[in-house]
């Protein structure tokens, strides 16, 4: 079992992604390398996990056990703080095509996640002021990206209504359509989140993700940081990236159909295929607030910051807004009433 975590080779600390810089450094001394540069250590390791169990391993550093998850690909060492990597974890088939590296820092993670605490108008005062952070957590979540074709046949009964005045006369004119529409459809890198344990919600709705930042998988990204490696393969995933994209078909569907009254489907087929699947690490910040004696979970973009989850809603701001609301209602009426020589009671 192989344990990779990268020492300064000038003072011997620990080296880390920096989202800052992209490069691999060392906080101590301020060393900086370039990852793209850098020999990958993963080269040379034949594919040996099994991948169905927990793993102990031992800190290259300071000779602890380090005992982990079976998904987990990537970890710190609880003693001495150490980003280690679980080289045998991120081979064979286990191994990603590619990564997007983190771009924000964990501190500016914190300072966007505040803000975003204090926009939520319905929330209670206690929330937004964001101090009840029980820990925010840096992890590459599996994904795979889809690429999809979709073969498309679809048979219609359409109609188109016409209405007008002719003398005393007013006539309406339906004409009755077949429609058949033969289209060819793809889509390319559609994500789906491969993590058992990763909210498939909460990660749908992180999307979109800079697919322009992705890069070709390296170790150095991954120190100092959480990974997990996936938990269901791509054909596994298939019926749900299916599910994914179908509303995206039916609207395009409808799409080439414009223009007519009424349009009934009579046989409509859909023939989706992968054409290809990637297995890709994307940046998620995962933090864990405390409210009130519940423990609610967020996920934040790691490229673009974008914040996502279900905040607690104060009953007491929700009355009032509604009470607002209500208030604005009947002074519009009033308004109107009064406009019009009236009056409302």
């Amino acid at each position: 079992m192989q344990v990779i975590d990268y020492k300064c080779p000038n003072c011997g600390s620990g080296m880390v992604y920096d989202s800052e810089s992209g490069m691999l450094s060392c906080h101590s001394c301020g060393r900086q390398d370039n990852i793209e540069t850098l020999p990958d250590p993963l080269a040379s390791v034949n594919p040996t996990f099994a991948g169905d169990e927990a793993q102990e391993y031992h800190c290259n550093s300071c000779g602890a056990v380090i005992l982990t998850e079976a998904e987990t690909a990537a970890t710190t060492c609880s003693f001495c703080g150490s980003g280690v990597v679980l080289g045998d974890r991120l081979t064979g088939k286990l191994a990603p095509a590619q990564v997007i590296p983190f771009a924000i820092s964990k501190e500016e993670a914190m300072t966007t996640f505040r803000k975003w605490c204090r926009n939520g108008l319905l929330t209670p005062k206690g929330f937004m002021t964001a101090d009840r952070i029980k820990g925010i957590t840096g992890i590459y979540v599996p994904f795979w990206l889809y690429d999809l074709n979709n073969q498309i046949e679809v048979r219609a009964k359409a109609t188109k209504v016409k209405s007008y005045t002719r003398g005393d006369y007013h006539i309406t004119e339906t004409s009755h359509f077949d429609v058949y529409r033969n289209i060819r459809l793809n889509y390319v890198k559609v994500p789906i989140d491969a993590a058992a344990k990763m909210n498939d919600e909460l990660m749908d709705k992180l999307e979109p993700f800079p697919y322009n930042q992705l890069k070709s998988f390296k170790t150095p990204y991954l120190a100092g940081y959480i990974a997990e490696k996936y938990s269901y393969t791509d054909k596994e995933l298939f019926p749900r990236v299916k599910e994914k994209i179908s509303s995206y078909i039916d609207a395009y569907i409808q799409s080439t159909m414009s223009g007519y009254s009424s349009v009934n489907y009579t046989n409509k087929q859909i023939d989706t295929r992968s054409v290809r699947a990637d297995y890709v690490l994307l940046p998620v910040w995962v933090v864990h607030y405390d409210y009130n004696k519940l423990e609610h979970t967020f996920a934040m973009n790691g490229q673009t910051g974008k914040v996502v989850g279900k905040p607690p809603i104060s009953k007491a701001k929700v009355t009032a807004w509604f009470a607002g609301i209500s208030g604005i209602s009947l002074l519009s009426l009033k308004l109107i009433s009064w406009s019009m020589g009236g009056g409302f009671w």
